[in-house]
């Protein structure tokens, strides 16, 4: 399985390494100035890749089922519901592409958006859309109200929002997949759909993603609408 995924890992990474190539050669006409420390940057994304997704693998993944089959059982009660959101939230401030995502936007606010405020808004709007994915899967419900109502309200908080935030906001959706919250969030879909008698795998056990990823825009655009008030109010203009 752990070899599986290395040529997975090859394969995905030969589009890049190929424009690349052709980049050079065909527009700059010229090979890269420094191709042994290229090269084993290149080696070292291949085998870092691979090392994290076995390791997801092979413990998260089982780790997600095993959460999906306790939470689905009728005595946990609204901890089916609390149990998901901090799943959420502590695989997502672990997500290094959120890491890196926080401290460029510190970066470019000058220290406005400071890195761990952002991070700590992401991963709660993670949690909080987990927590609705995993109840639309033990109601049975249907996803299209979900997304529905996620995106119009993204769509007026975008209106409200300073401008300067949306493009954030809408950036910060993308931690929902990568590679520490997907084998998360993939395996305790599927788990709680395999464990939910009757239920169609299919229908049930996709789309969390889709659900969880609506809620770090929203945060992040109810964030951004909050602190502007807050500074409206402490220098005395509403």
């Amino acid at each position: 399985m752990t070899m599986d995924l290395l040529l997975v890992v090859i394969e995905s990474l030969a589009p890049m390494a190929v424009v690349m190539i052709f980049f050079h050669a065909a527009v700059l006409r010229r090979p890269p100035k420094n191709p042994v420390p290229v090269f084993a940057g290149t080696l070292a994304v291949i085998a870092g890749m691979w090392m994290i997704l076995a390791g997801m693998d092979m413990g998260m993944r089982h780790l997600g089922e095993d959460m999906a089959a306790k939470l689905s059982a009728p005595s946990m009660g609204l901890w089916a519901l609390f149990f998901p959101f901090l799943i959420g939230y502590a695989t997502t401030m672990a997500e290094p592409s959120l890491i890196a995502v926080s401290e460029k936007a510190e970066q470019v606010t000058a220290g406005g958006l400071k890195s761990f405020m952002f991070k700590t808004v992401v991963s709660l709007g993670v949690g909080v859309g987990l927590m609705a994915g995993v109840h639309r899967i033990l109601s049975g419900a249907d996803i299209w109200p979900y997304l529905v109502g996620g995106y119009l309200l993204v769509l007026i908080l975008t209106k409200l929002a300073p401008r300067e935030a949306v493009p954030i906001a809408y950036d910060s959706g993308e931690v929902t997949t990568s590679t520490v919250t997907i084998p998360v969030i993939f395996a305790l879909g599927l788990g709680l759909a395999k464990a939910k008698p009757g239920a169609n795998i299919i229908e049930n056990g996709f789309g969390l993603i889709a659900v969880a990823a609506i809620f770090p825009v929203l945060f992040v655009l109810l964030y951004a609408t909050a602190a502007r008030f807050v500074a409206r109010v402490k220098s005395g203009r509403r």
